[in-house]
């Protein structure tokens, strides 16, 4: 099982970015694909999640409204859009996989739960 990260890089403040989790070895249907970051000197967070298979979203409350996960068909993954690039948005993104079973995921930023990871992608915010 592979989850490739990308997409990240150096944006300036009020920017857009697309990340994106490119997903292998699994049968993408079967699992939620969480983004979590972590800033230096920070508790990693999750951010977003989906579950694939029926495209129901999860976010933080923190981020609601400028973020945005959906699949990514073409790179069988997952995408993440983040809108009006905050400073608060500079972190190390992870991708994340947890096996899925069609209820609603009352955990979904629970790190614990998650059973694959791909390496993280650097999102640096200038102002």
């Amino acid at each position: 099982v592979q989850l490739q990260a990308s997409g990240g890089g150096v944006a300036h403040a009020g920017d857009s970015l697309r990340l994106s989790c490119a997903a292998s070895g699994i049968l993408l249907t079967d699992y939620a694909i969480g983004w979590f970051r972590q800033a230096p000197g920070k508790e990693r967070e999750g951010v977003a999640c989906i579950s694939v298979s029926d495209g129901i979203t999860y976010y933080a409350d923190s981020v609601k409204g400028r973020l945005t996960i959906s699949g990514d068909y073409v790179k069988v993954g997952v995408k993440l859009d983040i809108q009006n690039l905050q400073p608060e948005d500079a972190a190390v993104y992870y991708c994340a996989a947890r096996t899925y079973d069609g209820r609603y995921i009352h955990t979904a930023f629970d790190s614990k739960d998650y059973t694959y990871w791909g390496q993280g992608t650097q999102v640096t915010v200038s102002s």
